[in-house]
Formats: structure tokens, C-alpha cells, sequence
């Protein structure tokens, strides 16, 4: 019989896809007021991977994310993705009149082998969480780099992304050496 090990400690990010003109600054304080300081942001990435959001969202848009500071229970992400609804829904009641959508917000989280993201959308490669959410693997690593899946979104295939995400991991693996929890 297998032992039953406790999870790792993760660490939580947000990314988050923006229409021209969103105060970044509003945003970050809306996230760091829901799940605690940040600790890392990157730089603001152009999304031009897909016209998926354009309707929503409009013609210009970027990306950014942000890791909080404090690891959390992986179980966790299904509550963090519920929040970035409730917090979506606040900044398009107040935002840019004619943009239905301002903001995108996409939780996950990391571990030294795996980015993992939520959903409100289910499909062959995701998980049940919880209160209709799913969650996928995006990115796992291997051989010293982020590895993608055929599923893996075309901006997280980026270079850009990567490179972020290979600076996260380092910081994280810093953390657990510390011993934060």
C-alpha cells in the first residue's frame, strides 16, 4: 500500500490578459488584496497569440503575471479561481463602458515540475476540482527547461513566458530551501 504524502507547498500566480488603458496598478492591488503580496511581476508580454479575446476584450491587449509571496496548499487554486471571476466581474462593472471584458484573470500555480492552470472549462486533458472548476498541467520540466503538451496555450509556449517561468522556479526552489511556508 502506497503511504499518503502531504502535498507541496505551491506557489500561486496570476496571469492576467488586460485591454489598453487598464490601470495595471488597480489590478495588482485587487489581486494582492485577495490572495497577499506579490513577490514577482513580469514585464508586460503583447498578446498576439490569438483573436480569441478581441471581441471581449479589444484590439490591444497584454499580458503580465504576478506570484504571491506566500506558498499555499495546491488546493487552493479551485477558491483563487472562483475569486478571479468575482474579481473579473468588478473591474467590468467599472471599466472602459463598451468593453465587456477589461481583464482576464488566469490563476495557477507552481511546483519545481509542473505550471498548473484553472478552468471554468472542462475538457479531455482536465481535471475536476471543484464547484465547476478544472485544472490542467500547462507546462512541465524537464531536461532543465519548460516543456509545452499539445494542449499547451500558444503564449505559454513563448519564449517570453518561459523565461519568466524558469525565473519563478528559481525563486520558489529559494523558498522551499528557506523553508517559507
Amino acid at each position: 500500500m502506497g503511504r499518503i504524502h502531504p502535498p507541496p507547498s505551491v506557489k500561486l500566480f496570476c496571469g492576467v490578459l488586460s485591454a489598453a488603458g487598464v490601470p495595471w496598478g488597480d489590478v495588482r492591488a485587487a489581486l494582492e488584496a485577495a490572495f497577499g503580496p506579490a513577490d514577482s511581476e513580469s514585464e508586460a508580454f503583447p498578446f498576439s497569440f490569438t483573436e480569441y479575446y478581441r471581441e471581449e476584450t479589444g484590439p490591444s491587449i497584454t499580458r503580465r503575471f504576478l506570484a504571491f509571496r506566500d506558498l499555499a496548499d495546491p488546493a487552493a487554486l479551485a477558491a483563487m479561481k472562483i475569486r478571479t471571476n468575482a474579481l473579473e466581474e468588478e473591474f467590468a462593472a467599472r471599466l472602459q463602458p463598451g468593453v465587456p471584458r477589461p481583464i482576464n484573470l488566469d490563476p495557477g500555480y507552481l511546483e519545481q515540475a509542473k505550471v498548473v492552470l484553472a478552468s471554468t472549462k472542462n475538457f479531455a486533458h482536465r481535471i475536476y476540482l471543484r464547484d465547476g472548476i478544472w485544472a490542467e498541467v500547462t507546462l512541465h520540466f524537464q531536461g532543465g527547461a519548460w516543456q509545452e503538451h499539445p494542449w499547451t496555450f500558444p503564449d505559454f509556449r513563448s519564449p517570453g513566458y518561459r523565461r519568466w517561468f524558469a525565473e519563478l522556479r528559481e525563486h520558489y526552489r529559494r523558498q522551499l530551501r528557506a523553508g517559507a511556508t
